[in-house]
């Protein structure tokens, strides 16, 4: 009866608000006006700047470099040993003698898609979790946030955005061997982990107890900033770009009328506890992500003439970029934005969900982590920038636009997600309709995800009650509407902001946590050897 009251309350707020709202005129605006003033403040201090360049971006640069060459540039060396890993070569070591067998408590409505197919009776192969976290991975960064990277920073945005990936990859293989090694477990058998327990427990052990706490404080309080923005809001807002202009929609208040509907459903499986659209949604997405993966490849190989002069600007126009499109660091800064939203290599978040995956070591799980940025980034994201800048051969748009992200094609103006849909349409019939379902089920489906890490970050500062977790989820549910309602530019600068947030953080237990993350590789690597 409690859970149909929740449930039923769930939707009686978003419904009356939704019919208070529809009657007023310009409701989008003033969300959109409210906000804007909080995402500038935000994004003001998050990329404050040294000698004109963001310190955040110089920290993960240096961050990525230092890791890549002090683990031997695993994410190139070991590449073929995470591949084995995968494919299940080295499973007899984990299958003989693992150690604390831990049968893994899956809390009834909090668990996203990449996690419950990880940890499911606390069993799951390299492969499964692979497969999973890339599904979950793959979504909106990469229709949306390539398009915006191309608009702002033109062609050469790409080049930067797959050296963030391949720097990534070593970042990603040491947050996520942390994840793993300091995962915390239940007294009900529940596991949690990541950079807060990581940042804490690993600190704790090196005697800076007061310091770990801290830290791990400031990591939960920005990721739980970064599921309100880059993990949410962001996902409405392109989903609601998409439907509006599939459908046509013009009315001043639509963003917020479609941001409600996706509250409700939303509502429905993180507050409702509903598995049945949980495990559609498992299904549906990867079908969808290898299906946008087969329109991407026949649109290349349509215009495979045009291959080489695109990856040529690609190139080109990464050190010397087109007038009015900031200079080499403008593009290098919206490549390496757009690779780490995409990614998350840096983050953290990935860490949290890869803690609840099985394994007697967990460096075993840090090489299956970082082909992530490798397919996300490097693979998929370059997929899309060819599909758009192919398009773009012909004059659709000007690079660079109004500075905002959106361009004018035809004299409509289109941003993110819109920019791909139309160069979409311009090779396969009927692929708005495709993309906007696409866009719409990669962002219910982060959502769900987003919603798992920042209640874990939640639960971390305010305890494991039920009332704190519903406080949680309401506000979680609030940001959808202001998400759908807001424009792109003050949504993703916030949402950059919060995820760009948790990289301080995170950063100050990866580099004091490194040498734990070079035993355990060791530990691995000679195991391996023994076969």
């Amino acid at each position: 009866m409690k859970k149909f009251l929740l449930l039923l309350l769930t939707i009686l707020i978003p419904s009356i608000t939704f019919a208070q709202e529809t009657v007023e005129k310009g409701l989008d605006q003033k969300i959109d006006e409210a906000f804007a003033p909080v995402s500038e403040f935000f994004s003001g201090v998050i990329f404050f700047t040294i000698g004109g360049v963001p310190f955040v971006i110089i920290l993960l640069v240096v961050s990525a470099l230092f890791f890549t060459i002090y683990f031997g540039f695993i994410n190139i060396r070991k590449f073929p040993t995470a591949i084995n890993v995968v494919r299940g070569k080295y499973d007899d070591i984990e299958n003989h003698g693992v150690e604390d067998k831990i049968a893994v408590n899956v809390v009834e409505g909090d668990l996203p898609d990449t996690i419950k197919d990880e940890s499911q009776e606390g069993e799951v192969s390299h492969f499964q979790a692979l497969a999973t976290a890339v599904s979950g991975t793959v979504g909106n960064g990469n229709i949306a946030g390539v398009a915006l990277a191309i608009a702002l920073g033109g062609p050469g945005a790409t080049f930067w955005m797959i050296v963030c990936g391949l720097l990534g990859m070593s970042t990603k293989f040491v947050e996520c061997t942390l994840g793993v090694q300091y995962r915390d477990v239940g007294s009900d058998g529940t596991i949690y982990g990541g950079p807060m327990y990581y940042i804490s427990k690993g600190l704790k052990d090196k005697g800076f107890v007061t310091l770990g706490k801290i830290v791990a404080g400031l990591f939960a309080v920005f990721c739980i900033g970064g599921s309100f923005g880059g993990g949410n809001a962001a996902q409405s807002n392109q989903a609601t770009i998409v439907i509006k202009e599939l459908m046509g929609l013009e009315s001043e208040s639509a963003g917020t009328i479609i941001g409600v509907i996706l509250a409700i459903i939303v509502g429905i499986i993180i507050i409702g506890g509903i598995k049945r659209i949980a495990a559609v949604t498992e299904k549906v997405v990867p079908f969808m992500a290898l299906l946008y993966i087969i329109a991407c490849l026949y649109i290349i190989l349509t215009n495979f003439s045009l291959i080489d002069n695109a990856f040529g600007l690609i190139f080109s126009q990464a050190f010397t970029p087109q007038a009015g499109l900031g200079g080499v660091f403008g593009v290098l800064l919206i490549g390496f934005q757009r690779a780490c939203f995409s990614n998350e290599a840096g983050a953290g978040s990935a860490s949290i969900a890869h803690s609840a995956v099985r394994t007697k070591y967990s460096a075993s799980e840090g090489l299956v982590a970082l082909l992530e940025p490798f397919i996300d980034t490097v693979v998929i994201c370059t997929m899309t920038a060819l599909v758009i800048i192919i398009f773009n051969f012909g004059g659709a748009f000007e690079y660079g636009g109004d500075g905002s992200g959106a361009v004018l094609i035809d004299g409509v103006s289109y941003e993110g997600a819109g920019i791909t849909s139309m160069a979409f349409a311009q090779y396969i019939p009927y692929s708005n309709v495709f993309l906007t379902i696409a866009v719409v089920l990669f962002a219910v489906s982060t959502m769900i995800s987003w919603s798992y890490y920042g209640i874990q970050s939640w639960k971390f500062l305010f305890g494991k009650g039920k009332v704190m977790d519903l406080t949680y989820k309401f506000l979680f549910l609030v940001f959808i509407v202001i998400g759908a309602a807001a424009n792109m530019g003050s949504i993703w600068s916030f949402s950059d902001s919060m995820i760009f947030a948790m990289i301080f953080p995170n950063m100050v237990g990866l580099f004091l946590l490194f040498p734990v993350v070079k035993k355990q590789l060791n530990r691995y690597l000679s195991k391996i050897k023994e076969i």
